[in-house]
């Protein structure tokens, strides 16, 4: 997610060029701690905010087409809730399988 969210947000909605190229691959190297990877997560998701008020509105045009097409701040906020819902989905299974607990 962290990844994500500065390639949405950093790159396709604002331009910077520092993250064009992230790594989707989702593998956390086994130094890092769960700390630093929230961590991680935190300071990307308070980055996403400063560009989405720079934004200036949700019908602004992303820096960079998504697929060959303009896409609008309001396209980046939905394709990223999706995006957020899925993989907490995915951790929320992972979470089951550890604990046998589930939200019935």
């Amino acid at each position: 997610m962290t990844d994500g969210e500065r390639y949405r947000f950093g790159y396709t909605l604002a331009g910077d060029p520092r993250y064009a190229e992230v790594d989707f691959d989702m593998v956390v190297a086994a130094d890092r701690s769960a700390e630093q990877v929230i961590a991680g997560y935190q300071t990307a998701n308070t980055e996403s905010h400063t560009h989405l008020r720079a934004a200036g509105g949700l019908d602004v045009r992303t820096a960079h087409p998504v697929h060959d097409q303009p896409r609008t701040l309001r396209w980046v906020l939905a394709h990223m809730t999706s995006e957020t819902v899925r993989h907490a989905g995915h951790a929320d299974i992972l979470r089951e399988l550890i604990d046998g607990t589930t939200g019935r």
